[in-house]
């Protein structure tokens, strides 16, 4: 994600004084008085970036414009700044995925850790969906033998127990075992039983 922060906030001076703030420490912003205004322009397309966003605005609310983004799926980490916090907005903002949720005045210390945050989170989510897409489409190169002796490996089953069970050799068993391994990319017996525990290959013992 780059260093762009949308401001949605009703307040033009709030909004103009946080933006300054955060160009000073090297952020880019862009400013929308209303949700409906930054949600017109999601939809038409715009650079990803973390939302600061108020609870009360004109036409659609905070918590609704997280609602909208959430349904359509769209990655932008939310941090709630508003002077009209209460705890039932506050904790439906944070089980909705908001990273925090300040009440002004905050702190520019407290405002930029909190930006920071929601930052480095959405970029290891990022990073964990992006993970379990590639090994999905490597597992998928697997044809159904190969994926029952990786299930076989996952479950530590040695290769006697793996042939007897499907009925082939021991051989075949292993040239299956080294053709999961190359498929899947794995460096060692270790490294494909992390790699299939992470990808969840296995749902139940």
């Amino acid at each position: 994600m780059g260093s762009l922060i949308h401001v949605v906030d009703d307040d033009a001076s709030f909004r103009q004084a946080t933006e300054r703030l955060l160009r000073a420490h090297g952020y880019d912003t862009a400013g929308y008085e209303t949700a409906d205004e930054f949600l017109s322009k999601a939809r038409s397309g715009i650079q990803v970036g973390c939302i600061l966003l108020d609870v009360q605005l004109p036409g659609l609310s905070g918590p609704d414009l997280q609602t909208v983004l959430s349904e359509f799926g769209t990655p932008f980490p939310i941090v709630y700044l508003t002077g009209q916090g209460d705890i039932p907005t506050t904790v439906r903002a944070i089980k909705a995925g908001a990273e925090d949720f300040l009440t002004k005045p905050a702190t520019a210390e407290t405002l930029l850790n909190a930006i920071k945050r929601a930052i480095a989170r959405h970029e290891s989510q990022r990073s964990q969906l992006q993970w379990q897409q590639d090994a999905q489409e490597r597992l998928e190169t697997l044809t159904p033998r190969e994926r029952e002796v990786l299930e076989f490996i996952v479950r530590g089953k040695m290769n006697k127990e793996a042939a007897f069970a499907l009925g082939i050799t021991e051989r075949t068993i292993k040239a299956h075992r080294q053709r999961v391994i190359s498929k899947l990319g794995a460096h060692s017996i270790a490294d494909l039983v992390s790699f299939a525990e992470r990808a969840g290959v296995l749902k139940q013992p």
